[in-house]
């Protein structure tokens, strides 16, 4: 049990903390998609990236899918192991330290990379390691909201000169997102919640409960009116805020079976949506599309929700250097079947997480 617990937390908690925020944490010098670029990260370092970087490493899951989002795979040469799930990552460095815990500054700097894109729980001692070996490393802020998931990506794609990939990428989110949203606007919305083991559930301002608001239902950890936002609550309180539905991952299916959750009416009910976990934890436009396709369906089964292919979109063309790429739809990429989880963890930087529970950090997440 508390193997499966620490495993969930550190695929889930993680993620929200290390979350890449969009253009708030990033100043640009022009609005172009020219470079050179100068940007100001979230630690308030000015970063100048002389030309479009050609090889770039993800130091978290969300920003390698971030990437493939915008068809930038190509670029992409260093991932972390909890990115192995994306389709041709097995080509790029795994750079992730031993054991999975945080990363390697020897791998990451053996990959040679033009960029690395880092979490903001990147240790500021592994960030300044990198940045002595002549990396230039861009660090982001944290996210809750898919309006920060769109300004991840467009910073992202401004970083990488894939601009216009971007904003087709935003749009296509987007537009799945304002579809799920009209088809149960005049639905009643059944409260969810995710819980994470040992008590620990997702609350209301986290990226999580932002898809599960897309998605037509509510956050029944609300009613519990706790702060932090991964709160630990008691068997009395989960019994009270009495969920309606309980969203299920390949990590934390187990609890269904067990006190309180079975006493809950999702519980009784066995009312449940199950969700590929690396889609549902990880802040990112394919998690966002995936999972409130999905988070849709199983809340509300006979809405019809018109969503949207990427290759329906139409966007304006912003000033873009002329190599970069269109993103298109892959089936790989966009899976739609809730059914059906992937084994991999969701969001893999265990040992920022562990650090997190064993400090008792969760209030600062």
């Amino acid at each position: 049990m508390r193997f499966r617990f620490v495993g969930l937390v550190a695929t889930l908690l993680v993620f929200a903390a290390v979350a890449p925020a969009g253009v708030a944490g990033a100043s640009a010098t022009q609005d172009d998609c020219s470079f050179p670029l100068t940007v100001t990260d979230a630690t308030g370092t000015e970063v100048t990236i002389s030309e479009r970087p050609e090889r770039v490493t993800t130091l978290n899951p969300s920003a390698a899918q971030t990437m493939w989002a915008l068809d930038a795979e190509s670029q992409v040469v260093g991932r972390t192991q909890f990115a192995a799930y994306l389709g041709g990552a097995d080509s790029k460095t795994n750079v992730s330290a031993a054991g999975g815990f945080g990363v390697s500054v020897e791998k990451v700097v053996g990959t040679e990379p033009d960029l690395v894109l880092a979490p903001n729980t990147t240790q500021q001692s592994t960030v300044r390691k990198l940045r002595e070996s002549g990396l230039t490393v861009y660090q982001f802020p944290m996210a809750s909201s898919i309006e920060d998931v769109a300004g991840k990506t467009t910073t992202i794609g401004r970083l990488t000169g894939n601009c216009e990939a971007a904003a087709r990428t935003n749009a296509w989110m987007e537009a799945n997102v304002e579809a799920a949203r009209e088809a149960t606007a005049d639905s009643e919305a059944p409260s969810v919640l995710y819980p994470l083991g040992s008590g620990y559930v997702a609350n209301t301002d986290t990226f999580i409960s932002a898809m599960i608001e897309a998605s037509g239902g509510t956050n029944a950890v609300a009613e519990a009116n706790v702060s932090r936002a991964y709160p630990q609550l008691s068997d009395e309180v989960i019994l009270r805020i009495s969920p309606e539905v309980i969203v299920t991952t390949d990590s934390n299916r187990y609890l269904l079976g067990e006190e309180p959750y079975a006493s809950t009416p999702a519980g009784e009910n066995n009312r449940t949506v199950d969700v590929d976990v690396n889609y549902l934890n990880q802040p990112a436009p394919l998690s966002v599309v995936y999972s409130v396709r999905n988070l849709t369906a199983g809340f509300h089964p006979d809405a019809e929700a018109a969503f949207v292919a990427k290759s329906e979109v139409q966007v304006g063309t912003p000033t873009s250097s002329p190599t970069e790429s269109t993103a298109t739809d892959t089936a790989t990429a966009e899976p739609t079947d809730a059914t059906t989880p992937t084994s991999q963890p969701g969001f893999g930087l265990a040992a920022a997480l562990l650090a997190l529970v064993g400090l008792s950090l969760f209030g600062r997440l």
